[in-house]
């Protein structure tokens, strides 16, 4: 019998079950985190050996022969562009090697962007009002860039195989103050969405007011999967074919890291966009920098030399992430029988579960987890603004504690929404 059949006596009854199942939990001062996706000191330890790849009397020549102690090389040494074009399914050539955060090359291009203009055109500062479409429920950091250059976000509903995409093209079309859209297209933050053939083909080809219009294409998951099936494996197009093929080469600009691939606040990021963006790009770069740390870049490229190396290395990071993520899978249906309106994603592969609460109570779980010992990101954060409409998205980061925390985590969890469904069955009959 689920929750909206129980009599008014039952459901509050079972409320006070529910309020000493959290007091227990309560008691014993848990200091648990499911808030952000970062990598367990165990997936960090798979990259130690990189740290002592340089021995003494080692060499620090590129194959190209630059000395990677030294200055220069702005667009990173090759064989980390070749690298990194891995994960960006570019080619080595359309690649700029950067520091460690992928985010600090969006914030710098939207910048440069809003600064300067797009190969000549009119910089964004000078509009009056410049708009950016979110898919949602999306990544929190991306929205906090554009509005922090004052943009509009503008939120658009994810399906299941990407950004409704009849309200892109209505937008887009119709609006020349939208110069871009945010996108996760492998393994969604949060959502584990992976993008249809035919979403990024509509992407590639879109029609837009603004002939200066940008696609952020971050690919932070790409290779990021918790399976070793191909068949379990998601496949994305890519976006720069589908650009080229439309006639609008330069419209995109890709952007990944080895953040959560090595190590995570020592990683490598890349950018990787058509010749003409590419050239542009240096020529601005150039003026605020001589050049990343090329040695990290020979490191990551010592240790991770090719595409079959890079697969080999996830494989193991699936080992570690999978029975996280089955956990999740396994505590969620179990623990939540009963309860209405829930549902959850199931990814096959990156970093999130998203978790869709029955609508209105949202917010009254991540308060009744933080208050039983439970970090969560808190509710909202997937919308532009922490702005979520229907109370309902919260984002569960499984990666970061050990199994045998991340299940106390997850029963800390189920009880909380337990507990906030059941509020809000009984604040209704209240009020109705």
């Amino acid at each position: 019998m689920g929750y909206a059949d129980l009599s008014t006596p039952d459901l509050t009854a079972l409320k006070v079950d529910l309020e000493d199942e959290l007091s227990q939990h309560k008691a014993h001062n848990l200091a648990l985190n499911m808030a952000r996706g970062k990598p367990s000191s165990e997936q960090l330890d798979l990259s130690e050996g990189m740290l002592t790849l340089f021995k003494p009397g080692e060499t620090f020549l590129s194959e190209e022969g630059t000395d990677c102690r030294n200055y220069g090389g702005l667009e990173g040494i090759m064989e980390a562009r070749r690298l990194m074009a891995v994960l960006l399914d570019d080619e080595p050539e359309n690649v700029i090697v950067c520091g460690n955060s992928s985010l600090t090359l969006m914030y710098n291009a939207i910048g440069r962007f809003y600064d300067f203009g797009a190969r000549g055109s009119t910089p964004w500062h000078r509009y009056d009002k410049v708009k950016w479409l979110c898919p949602v429920p999306g990544y929190d950091r991306h929205f906090l860039i554009t509005e922090s250059f004052g943009f509009e976000n503008i939120p658009i509903p994810m399906n299941e195989d990407g950004p409704d995409m009849d309200e892109v093209e209505r937008l887009a079309a119709s609006d020349a103050s939208i110069k871009g859209i945010w996108c996760v297209p492998k393994y969604s933050n949060p959502g584990g969405v992976t993008y249809s053939d035919e979403v990024v083909r509509r992407l590639g080809y879109l029609r837009c007011a603004a002939h200066d219009f940008r696609i952020f294409w971050d690919n932070a998951y790409s290779v990021h999967h918790l399976y070793d099936e191909p068949e379990r494996q998601d496949q994305l197009l890519d976006i720069a074919d589908m650009c080229k093929a439309s006639g609008n080469p330069n419209r995109y600009v890709k952007f990944s890291s080895m953040s959560k691939v090595t190590i995570a606040g020592a990683g490598i990021a890349a950018m990787a966009s058509s010749p003409d963006n590419i050239a542009e790009i240096k020529e601005r770069m150039g003026i605020a920098t001589i050049g990343g740390d090329k040695i990290n870049q020979l490191r990551h490229a010592r240790f991770l030399k090719d595409a079959d190396a890079v697969a080999a290395h996830m494989s193991k990071h699936a080992a570690i992430l999978r029975p996280k993520f089955e956990l999740v899978e396994q505590k969620l249906a179990e623990g939540l029988r009963g309860v209405g309106g829930c549902s959850w994603s199931r990814p096959n592969g990156g970093y999130f579960v998203l978790f869709n609460a029955p609508k209105g109570t949202a917010k009254r779980i991540v308060q009744l987890a933080h208050q039983t010992g439970v970090v969560l990101t808190e509710a909202g954060a997937t919308w532009p603004g922490g702005n979520d409409p229907y109370d309902s998205d919260i984002r569960i980061a499984p990666s970061l504690p050990p199994i045998e925390e991340l299940e106390v985590a997850l029963d800390v969890f189920c009880g909380c929404v337990k507990m906030a469904y059941a509020e809000s069955l009984l604040i209704d009959r209240l009020t109705h």
